[in-house]
């Protein structure tokens, strides 16, 4: 237990400084920070599922994800959620994507980003959206977008959605 604690203060101590980096590249490059850091995002999500079983199984593509996660020392407690009243976890848009609602309690993210005092939804955020998209791409051969839908202090809700 000792250890993963250690290795958990490690993790936070570098996304306080990711945090940092973002609070200063953002008033400079404005909206652009936030497609510098999805295009980061979606680069490491494809190079650490470079190796992932495929699946075009949505759930099983996000337990692929989880597990690529900790594989990667990357501690993101995640869940899907269905509201009341909503028939199914996965559900289909007018175009035919299938989307899900995933929230998000333990984010490191999050969490730097209160510790600095910088505001969530910026460059560190959309980073995350790109490592998710990014994975679920190499996973499921399908383009993929996470949006999010609330960003709060104990958790946030993120829609992803999988083009058909």
């Amino acid at each position: 237990m000792a250890e993963i604690a250690r290795k958990r203060r490690t993790l936070q101590e570098t996304m306080n400084f990711m945090a940092a980096l973002s609070a200063g590249i953002e008033p400079i490059l404005g909206r652009g920070a936030n497609s510098m850091t999805m295009s980061a995002g979606r680069n490491l999500g494809r190079k650490f599922s470079v190796n992932a079983k495929t699946t075009d199984n949505l759930l099983e593509a996000i337990d692929e994800v989880r597990r690529i996660l900790l594989e990667n020392n990357c501690l993101w407690g995640f869940e899907p959620f269905k509201p009341a009243g909503q028939a199914e976890m996965i559900t289909t848009d007018e175009r035919g994507a299938r989307q899900i609602l995933l929230v998000f309690r333990d984010c490191m993210i999050r969490q730097a980003l209160f510790r600095f005092g910088h505001p969530q939804k910026g460059s560190l955020c959309n980073m995350m959206y790109g490592f998710f998209a990014g994975a679920l791409e190499s996973i499921m051969g399908k383009k993929a977008s996470l949006e999010i839908r609330h960003a709060g202090e104990n958790a946030c809700l993120k829609l992803l959605t999988i083009e058909a």
